[in-house]
């Protein structure tokens, strides 16, 4: 399925300017998957214009980032946002007892 410009153009836009979390430049692009949980749950956790609480707006981000860079997202990097996302849910884990 081949994606128009325009829905290029507002994932990145939804990406670059989130309005419920600011996030690092370049996290998603990271090599290390608990320093990019680390990051999400900082911006999740600093957030006040979240309307969901910190870890399921961390996780929607990065849910979000895997699934709109589909086939342009390469095995290496989509491996290492998987295990990002069991570390977000670890450090929020941790966090509660």
């Amino acid at each position: 399925m081949n994606m128009t410009p325009q829905s290029e153009k507002w994932s990145n836009k939804v990406t670059r300017e989130s309005h419920a979390l600011d996030l690092e430049e370049g996290v998603f692009t990271w090599k290390d998957p608990k320093k990019i949980a680390r990051s999400l749950k900082a911006s999740a956790d600093a957030s006040v214009r979240r309307k969901a609480p910190p870890l399921r707006s961390a996780m929607s981000m990065l849910v979000f980032y895997i699934n709109r860079a589909g086939t342009n997202l390469n095995d290496e990097q989509r491996q290492i946002l998987e295990r990002a996302k069991v570390e977000l849910r670890n450090l929020y884990e941790h966090e509660t007892g």
